[in-house]
């Protein structure tokens, strides 16, 4: 997975200019368009879209300050049809637009050309098992909110605060099936998502296909297949988001497993009174490498 990384960084630099076909270069590297998305995501801190622009910018702005080639030029050099949607994305990036950097030299901000590399000193063996689910029923109260990849989400706290005294355990009692106690479910998350884009945040349980379901629950029915499931103890939710990390360097680079599409559930097993520290599992949808 690392090999087939940096050789997707490899491309990106070699056609700065170009659309890059993923889902061929992915083929080539015998995994999915949608793993090779998500691994990019969690190891750069960004999705391979973000890299993309910020290294198009980084590029450009060299030609900006250093060239006497027209701004529509290097637009056009670097893929965009018009110096208006070059200037946007050139000013989202370096926060400044290509005329005023031209005339003054900066600011600007650099995209460093990234380089992947798989680290085994000091690793710790990670607590996984693999299980097959022929289908998954999950209920609860949904929401959208955005995506922040560090630390809580208040948004999702705020959601799970208005539920009223006493859902938690009318969920609960509605619990019989795996996975099993309160669940923190995100889905609808696209595979190029960048902070703050919206996903469905789902707070409830897993029920059998028989069981009767109040009408005010939101419902994601999941079809059949395998799961990863990695249990983590500790400063919640730190630990739960290291492990998300450590499942793309350490554990998916070893074993012949890869990202499929579907939600990610988290079971809280057993935690704190404040929710500072917690044992949990966190479920991800895998299929065979």
């Amino acid at each position: 997975m690392i090999d087939a990384l940096n050789r997707l960084v490899d491309e990106i630099e070699a056609h700065l200019g170009e659309k890059l076909d993923l889902e061929k270069l992915a083929a080539n590297a015998g995994t999915t368009e949608y793993h090779l998305r998500r691994m990019f995501s969690s190891l750069a801190g960004m999705p391979v879209a973000e890299y993309i622009r910020r290294r198009r910018m980084t590029t450009a702005a060299a030609d900006v300050v250093g060239s006497t080639d027209g701004l529509l030029t290097i637009a056009v050099r670097y893929g965009y049809g018009s110096t208006e949607a070059f200037g946007r994305a050139f000013h989202a990036v370096h926060g400044a637009r290509p005329g005023d950097v031209r005339r003054n030299g900066g600011p600007l901000r650099s995209q460093p050309h990234l380089r992947f590399r798989l680290t085994i000193e000091g690793s710790i063996p990670m607590d996984a098992r693999i299980i097959t689910e022929p289908t998954l029923r999950l209920v609860g109260h949904a929401v959208r909110v955005p995506l922040i990849y560090e630390g809580i989400n208040p948004h999702i706290e705020a959601h799970i605060a208005s539920l009223p005294a006493g859902e938690h355990a009318r969920l609960t009692s509605l619990n019989d099936a795996e996975p099993t106690g309160l669940l923190q479910i995100t889905d609808d998350v696209e595979q190029d998502a960048t902070e703050g884009s919206q996903l469905t945040y789902l707070h409830g349980v897993s029920v059998g296909h028989t069981t009767p379901v109040p009408e005010d629950l939101d419902a994601i029915e999941v079809p059949q297949g395998n799961w990863v499931v990695f249990r983590t103890s500790g400063a919640h939710p730190k630990a739960l988001q290291d492990a998300w990390a450590a499942s793309a360097t350490d554990w998916f680079p070893s074993n012949p497993w890869r990202l499929r599409p579907g939600p990610s559930i988290v079971a809280i097993l057993d935690r704190a009174e404040d929710l500072s520290t917690a044992t949990c599992e966190l479920w991800m949808p895998v299929e065979r490498g």
